[in-house]
């Protein structure tokens, strides 16, 4: 078995067996310590049973008192194939105590509280909906990807920044982490488009934090242009980043979330396609643009059907246009720049009459922002009873019906 698999297997029986999320770290010591479960390896298709037996036997060790809403969980856990120890993995619930318990190897037992289920909403539940879990963004070092990371781990969050941009994926992470004043984010590189480095990514996830519950899929490009004039390889630049590079993170996301699966069945799971208002009407002269959106919402539908037996969601969120963002009002090349000197906008003579001019267009009278776009994550992630939505957040200027 590879390690981390295991990673996730131990993870979803750690989900299930508590109802809440924890970290599993892959320690690379061969110092075995007093007080860790031992899970002898049988056959990969019987781990979820392997974990189970070597958990009873692990607990049955203890003789300390626990409530009837509590249950004994392990903070160590060795994988052993035939009797030999092969690798040690450290449970805690977030990602500085299970560092924590690695450096002072400390496998002393936890008794954690069962989340009760219940059919009433709990404000704190709501207040608390992304708490320890564990997210990726991609395209998360900059624009819209930022926001969602930074609003993310401002509510709670372990966050991997994923971004072909590595060096601003380390920087964002060093802010967020000074911040928030614990790790609350993780830089890893990876290119949508392609395969081997999106599959990278995804094992330096489990590798670092033992699964994933939130996989935001927002890397994205455009290059706009007429379908008269416009040259096939910048057709194909946009397509591969916004369509192909969406079906490539589900791909792996989704593999990685049906493991998970086999040992946490109840625990649902997320991949969020950030969309576009574009996905939903058409864009004049951007078809490259407008059209692979109109292909994403596709594939979230199809995606949705096919994964709910995991337990896996699969929805978007449709922003309307991020008027405060780089793509729109960056003093060079933003589009506010752009729309004034080819005159797209009939009468602007300044940048503020073209953005006034788009401020029209929306019934709320501005842009969409980071915490609007958050706000709608965040409603999918708590919405258990969703898939295969598409989610407006345009301020009312499209609507679905």
């Amino acid at each position: 078995m590879k390690y981390n698999d295991f990673a996730v297997f131990l993870r979803g029986f750690c989900l299930d067996l508590t109802g809440k999320p924890h970290f599993v770290i892959t320690d690379d010591s061969a110092n075995i310590p007093d007080g860790a479960m031992n899970v002898d390896f049988l056959s990969q298709d019987n781990t979820a049973d392997d974990i189970r037996s070597a958990y009873n036997k692990w607990k049955s060790k203890y003789s300390c008192e626990i409530g009837d809403n509590d249950v004994l969980l392990p903070s160590c856990a060795v994988l052993s194939a035939n009797g030999k120890p092969e690798k040690v993995f450290w449970i805690e619930r977030d990602f500085d105590s299970a560092q924590k318990r690695l450096k002072e190897r400390n496998a002393s037992p936890v008794i954690e509280t069962l989340v009760k289920k219940t059919n009433i909403v709990n404000a704190e539940d709501r207040a608390n909906i992304v708490r320890n879990k564990i997210a990726v963004v991609t395209g998360g070092a900059q624009g819209i990807g930022e926001e969602i990371v930074r609003n993310l781990a401002a509510a709670g969050a372990f966050v991997f920044i994923a971004d072909l941009n590595l060096d601003g994926a380390y920087k964002l992470a060093r802010q967020i982490n000074e911040n928030e004043k614990r790790t609350a984010a993780f830089a890893v590189g990876v290119n949508v488009a392609d395969e081997d480095s999106a599959e990278a990514m995804f094992k330096i996830i489990t590798n670092t934090a033992g699964g994933l519950d939130i996989c935001v899929s927002n890397a994205g490009v455009l290059k706009a242009g007429s379908v008269l004039e416009q040259k096939l390889d910048e057709f194909k630049f946009v397509t591969d980043i916004n369509y192909t590079g969406f079906f490539v993170i589900c791909k792996f996301a989704g593999r990685l979330f049906r493991t998970q699966h086999q040992t946490s069945p109840d625990w649902k799971t997320d991949i969020i396609q950030v969309n576009s208002k574009s996905g939903l009407e058409g864009s004049n002269k951007n078809g490259a643009y407008s059209g692979g959106k109109f292909g994403s919402l596709g594939l979230t539908a199809s995606f949705a059907l096919e994964l709910v037996e995991y337990g896996i969601k699969v929805n978007a969120v449709c922003p309307g246009n991020f008027l405060d963002g780089p793509l729109w009002s960056d003093p060079d090349k933003g589009l506010f720049v752009q729309y004034l000197k080819t005159g797209k906008v009939p009468g602007a003579k300044t940048i503020e009459d073209v953005r006034v001019f788009y401020e029209s267009k929306v019934p709320m009278k501005r842009g969409c922002t980071g915490k609007d776009l958050t706000r709608a994550i965040f409603y999918i992630i708590e919405q258990e009873y969703e898939t295969g939505q598409a989610v407006p957040v345009t301020g009312g200027q499209v609507m679905l019906h």
